[in-house]
């Protein structure tokens, strides 16, 4: 016997073994819908007895085995159903025939046989046989499992008379000799009238006749044959047979222990006890160690060894062993198969069986060495398929007991044999099957959501082997998808356990395989239906950090939006939104039609640059039209900026849940709840209806000086540097770039330092001209010009005036740029008055700064109450120009006239040229000073409200640049 039956348990001992085979042509579905409804008869109760009958069916089965049936009777074959098809009278024969041939295999051994013919009908059809049953058609056979329950029923009449036989044996000294096949060839020329062989017959034929009692269902009967047949063979040191009236006793007293059984399935079978009273006696005493027990008559033994009367021994000696005792005779008997070359099939079923009872018992690590005695059990020269098969059963028996990373290396052993350089035809089907099923022994599982939930589990250089496995093996079945998906999970899950080069070869061979098939998020569907989620690669890039900004940016230049309050409507309330709030209020508002952002800073983990194909944003809610970016990300690039745009559509709530990238050639739709960095599941916000756009743009320069004081959000800001006094033309242009029309426009200013004194108007401007072109349709600009007029008091110039007094020009008259100065400090030494000294003192430049607002709305969102604004920072740099430090008056012909003379000081490093009504031009150079006398003006003397100057208010004066 070189096949063992992996499959075996110790229950199957008291079961007789029937084959069912199929004889000529017959489908093989339908063969095997007629297959399982013969094997629904498991179980039959016999009539006018207590005793149940177990069979046990199998549909291939090698005649070899058959041959150790007076070893162990539950090898034997004792029955045969054959099944065949006959389409016509005239095939009758021919199958009748090879039905005859089929029970020659087996004849030997078998106690009844039937023939289940379908589709022949008529006059052979109707005649009654009891060995063959007419069926016309595998659809209209009703009484099939009758007619087997009846075939089993004579299986136990032959069974029981077989038994009473063997038991009554009259035959004094003349027992026959049971052997298995090859002990034939030891028994030539032995004397067999010595004791010990005659204690040998003895011995192995009581133990034979346990194992028939067992079958017939006398449990009690069977423990008291085995007792005695272990005695009698452990005298004569009959090992083999010792063993197996020792594994005949195990197998006993599991079946009463365990009524269950311990295949690993509930059999619903039940004890079969010899005596019915017996059976409810010792029924609340089954689960007790010590409480069943049976006696037995020592003088109860003849001189053969055979009793007729077993039942007179119930009740005088122990006879059923404890669940200790069980593995501890398991142990024993599987030592003496090991004796035996040719008894390493039995030695192994033996394992697999104790293996068994002892997950029952939850005795694990006896288990375990039961089942590492099983690995080195030599079997001889097996094929490819034995191998797979018991690599499998030894997974199998390691998850039994718990030993799941054990079961796993079985199973990737017999997986790795499916494709063996042997085998002519590999079967990577099968291997790929296999690998999948030692995934969760190696604590893997082909959901990445699993990997997101606290540290890693498993061995990792184990889970990249075996996931390259999966990657080798669905490449050979020819199915590159299921490569790419299983690339793209070892990627994802154990990139922080691969090294850099171990990177870089796993990104090439995703390249490779994603150029015949691209990776996407579609599930995947086996053969056998396991599903196989998608894999988002999530990191790669890494998302640090995202956010919806609410400052403008040039994508999206009016993005501020403001809306009155409910409350007060004269003010407005800014509202923003950011994904790493907890809040997740939708106070923040996306306006329809316009380019939005969501900024990302991403990290590359790689050692080399990474190229995103595409990345945009995942919504939901609303219509949403992403406008994908494309990145390049150098190698370990640290946190850099990403900016992901969009347009939504329609208005309302748009819930913001992820984003999607094109990596590698594997697209990936990443959920924001599945980024363990980011602390947010998404977002929600409101979109409004469409708002006009303008665009700003000015005939001034961008400024380069952000304004320092104010708070404001500025759209553009421009800069401009002017003397004191002078006034400088500001063009704004104003251009409608969105698709509603422009129905309303508000300019206010806002001057934001106030520590320089200003007299007048420092931005004045003329609305009127550009209201009167509203609406503005898009596409169309209206154009405002602003006048930016600085007057400044520099009176902080006492340096100034105490060196021009000091070089012998009289100060003494009215002071025009100082009205502070009254006393003149004394000077240690006198400077020339075009010194740097003097430059640098008056030489200072003040600052001015403001804030233009545009308020405009117009469209749908003008109705709900919507608008956006525009702001423009306008910096001025203001320096000195002219000073007059000395002011007199000098009588004129004219009682109501006079000469007004004013000593002018040119602070500027520019020639100018200061100009009077009616009077002649006085050109100065840089820091000049030089005296101007006006002629003939009338005198009308006034103050200037609010202000630090007295000026004879009488003709108007100006200062011109000469360049």
């Amino acid at each position: 016997m070189s096949i063992p039956d992996y499959m075996q348990c110790a229950e199957d001992h008291q079961t007789v073994l029937v084959v069912v085979q199929p004889v000529g042509i017959v489908p093989e579905d339908e063969f095997f819908r007629i297959y399982k409804r013969i094997t629904s008869v498991a179980q039959v109760s016999i009539r006018d007895s207590q005793r149940n009958l177990y069979i046990r069916y199998r549909h291939h089965y090698l005649p070899e085995n058959n041959e150790w049936g007076d070893f162990q009777t539950h090898r034997k074959v004792v029955g045969l159903i054959s099944v065949t098809t006959c389409g016509s009278a005239k095939e009758w024969p021919q199958t009748s025939d090879r039905f005859h041939c089929q029970k020659d295999v087996f004849g030997a051994t078998l106690y009844d046989s039937r023939l289940l013919v379908f589709g022949l009908q008529g006059e052979i059809a109707e005649q009654q046989r009891t060995d063959v049953a007419f069926y016309p058609s595998y659809d209209d056979c009703p009484d099939v499992e009758k007619r087997v329950e009846d075939f089993v029923e004579s299986i136990f009449i032959v069974l029981e008379s077989k038994r009473l036989d063997r038991a009554t044996d009259k035959s004094g000294d003349k027992i026959p000799l049971l052997c298995v096949p090859f002990e034939k060839k030891d028994f030539v020329g032995l004397d067999t009238d010595s004791r010990h062989y005659k204690k040998c017959c003895q011995g192995r034929m009581r133990k034979h006749v346990g194992d028939l009692c067992l079958q017939a269902g006398m449990l009690q009967d069977a423990l008291v044959h085995y007792h005695m047949a272990v005695e009698l063979l452990r005298s004569v040191n009959d090992f083999l047979w010792l063993g197996a009236a020792l594994e005949g006793l195990c197998s006993a007293s599991v079946i009463f222990h365990y009524p269950g059984g311990t295949a690993g399935k509930a059999s619903g079978r039940e004890p079969s006890l010899a005596r019915g009273q017996g059976q409810a006696a010792d029924t609340g005493k089954r689960h007790r160690p010590g409480a069943q027990e049976v006696l037995i008559d020592p003088g109860a033994l003849t001189a053969n060894g055979i009793s007729a009367d077993t039942s007179s021994e119930i009740g005088r000696a122990k006879n059923c062993l404890g669940p200790e005792d069980i593995i501890e005779k398991y142990k024993e008997s599987i030592s003496y198969y090991g004796k035996y070359k040719n008894a390493g099939v039995i030695e192994l079923e033996a394992c697999v069986k104790a293996v068994r009872v002892l997950a029952i018992q939850k005795r694990v690590m006896e288990a375990s060495e039961f089942l590492q005695n099983a690995v080195y059990i030599n079997l001889g020269q097996l094929s490819e398929e034995e191998k797979i098969q018991r690599y499998s059963i030894l997974s199998e028996l390691y998850h039994l007991i718990g030993f799941h990373r054990k079961s796993a290396f079985f199973k990737r052993v017999a997986a790795m044999q499916c494709v063996a350089p042997t085998i002519p035809e590999p079967g990577w089907r099968a291997c790929y099957k296999l690998l999948l099923e030692t995934l969760p022994g190696y604590s893997l599982c082909l959901d990445p959501k699993d990997f997101s939930k606290g540290s890693h589990r498993g061995w990792a250089a184990v889970q990249v082997r075996l996931l390259h496995e999966l990657v080798y093996a669905s490449r050979r079945m020819g199915n590159p998808g299921l490569s790419v998906r299983h690339l793209s999970f070892l990627l994802q899950t154990m990139l922080d356990l691969l090294s850099d080069q171990e990177k870089k070869e796993v990104t090439q061979s995703l390249e490779n395989y994603t150029s015949k098939c691209p990776g996407g998020m579609e599930v995947l569907t086996l053969p056998d239906g396991l599903k196989l989620p998608p894999v988002p690669l999530s990191k790669l890039p890494i998302v640090r950090y995202i956010s919806v900004p609410t400052k403008r940016s040039p994508l999206s230049l009016p993005l501020t939006m403001y809306r009155p309050s409910v409350r007060q409507s004269c003010r407005c309330t800014y509202q923003k939104i950011s994904l790493m709030c907890p809040s997740m209020s939708s106070e923040f508002r996306w306006v329809q039609g316009d380019v939005c952002e969501v900024q990302l800073m991403v990290y590359n983990p790689m050692p080399f640059e990474l190229r995103v194909e595409h990345m945009g944003l995942l919504t939901s809610g609303v219509e949403f039209e992403a406008l994908p970016a494309a990145l390049s990300l150098p190698a370990e690039s640290g946190l850099y900026p990403v900016t992901l745009v969009g347009v939504p559509r329609t208005a309302g709530n748009i819930n913001i849940n992820g984003y999607h990238t094109s990596v590698f050639g594997v697209t990936s739709d990443c959920l924001l709840d599945g980024l363990p960095s980011v602390r947010t599941s998404g977002c929600v916000v409101e979109v409004i209806p469409s708002l006009p756009r303008l665009q700003l743009s000015t005939s001034l320069p961008r400024s380069a000086h952000p304004l320092r004081p104010s708070k404001e959000e500025l759209s553009s800001s421009v800069s401009v540097q002017l003397f004191n006094g002078e006034t400088q033309q500001l063009t704004i242009t104003l251009e409608n770039i969105g698709s509603e029309d422009l129905e309303t426009l508000e300019v206010t200013s806002k001057t934001c330092n106030t520590k320089e004194k200003l007299f007048g108007e420092f931005l004045s401007w003329d609305l009127e001209e550009a209201v009167s072109q509203l609406p503005l349709k898009p596409g169309q600009s209206v154009t405002l010009t602003v006048n930016v007029k600085v007057r400044l008091d520099f009176s902080g110039g006492e340096n100034l005036l105490q060196d021009l007094n000091d070089d012998g020009i009289s100060v003494t008259g009215l002071p025009i740029s100082s009205p502070l100065r009254q006393v003149l400090k004394p000077r240690a030494e006198t400077k020339a008055l075009g010194s740097e000294s003097s430059k640098t003192d008056y030489n200072h430049v003040k600052t001015l700064e403001a804030v233009m607002t545009f308020k405009y709305s117009g469209g749908a969102g003008k109705v709900e109450g919507y608008y956006r604004h525009l702001s423009l920072g306008v910096h001025v740099d203001v320096e000195p120009s002219v000073f007059f430090t000395r002011v007199s008056t000098l009588p004129a012909t004219r009682t109501r006239q006079c000469h007004l003379l004013l000593d002018v000081f040119n602070s500027t490093e520019h020639e100018l040229m200061v100009s009077a009504n009616n009077n002649q031009d006085l050109v100065l150079h840089p820091s000049e000073c030089q005296r101007y006398v006006t002629f003939n003006l009338p005198i009308h003397r006034e103050p200037v409200d609010n202000s630090p100057f007295h000026v004879l208010n009488v003709y108007t004066l100006w200062a011109r640049f000469l360049v």
